[in-house]
């Protein structure tokens, strides 16, 4: 009888203990999903949706490569069940991809932006307009020799008010002596008639080291060239003044 009490009572203190004392769930953590992994030869996919039924798929290809290979872009109209491919070489491996409609004519334009071996560009631009299921391949600008000054790369794209902007950083001095100045360049590109249109927005107008030493040879070239022609007005004066002096004596 005694045993029974104690088996009772055992079993009615597990009972509230399991009540008093509910179990702690684990906090389970989202994980992201994980990207589709390319195979090869893909190297780079970003898909672009600019309007209900119209995408355009970027890839990358090659082998034996790492940054040299090609791309294409695949238009799908799902509306009109068109489907067409545009395809380009590349030179470096890319690094993003932008869409924009710059001249807001209804075509929308698609930017791949890939780095470069170049050392004095570093960065390289294809760009092309789509119209229906025409591509027309557009001329990305060059920085000139006074927007490239103190560039050494580090460029950030993307797009702002329907523009493509960028900025870098501007560096002190030249070669591997060469250093941030905490200053960035920032310019906006648009589109007109097909051609791009450039304009700077930073405020420091190119202005680095190097610019007052690119003055410095044409001041003196200038000083050079004034002083030849004061030089060439006494040697004529000169001359004049000893004609008169032979004029006289032969009187």
């Amino acid at each position: 009888m005694n045993n029974r009490f104690y088996l009772f009572a055992l079993a009615i203190s597990a009972i509230t203990a399991g009540c008093g004392s509910p179990e702690k769930k684990q906090a389970t953590v989202p994980t992201a999903p994980k990207k589709p992994e390319l195979m090869a030869p893909f190297r780079y996919h970003k898909l672009i949706e600019v309007s209900p039924g119209q995408s355009y798929d970027i890839l990358s290809w090659g082998r034996g490569s790492e940054e040299a290979g090609a791309f294409m872009i695949l238009h799908s109209d799902s509306a009109g069940i068109k489907y067409t491919t545009t395809t380009g070489d590349l030179n470096g491996a890319i690094v993003d991809v932008y869409n924009s409609d710059m001249d807001a004519d209804g075509n929308p334009e698609i930017l791949v932006q890939t780095k470069s071996k170049d050392t004095v560009n570093y960065v390289s631009v294809a760009a092309f307009e789509f119209n229906d299921s025409k591509a027309n391949k557009l001329d990305f600008p060059k920085l000139s020799s006074s927007q490239r000054k103190g560039y050494r790369g580090g460029d950030n794209f993307y797009i702002r008010d329907g523009k493509l902007m960028r900025e870098f950083p501007i560096y002190d001095g030249s070669g591997k002596d060469a250093k941030p100045s905490g200053a960035k360049r920032q310019f906006e590109y648009g589109l007109r008639g097909n051609e791009f249109t450039v304009k700077q927005l930073s405020k420091d107008s190119t202005a680095t080291t190097s610019k007052a030493d690119d003055n410095k040879p044409a001041k003196t070239e200038e000083k050079k060239s004034s002083d030849n022609s004061k030089s060439e007005k006494k040697s004529s004066s000169s001359s004049s003044s000893s004609k008169k002096k032979h004029k006289r004596h032969r009187g």
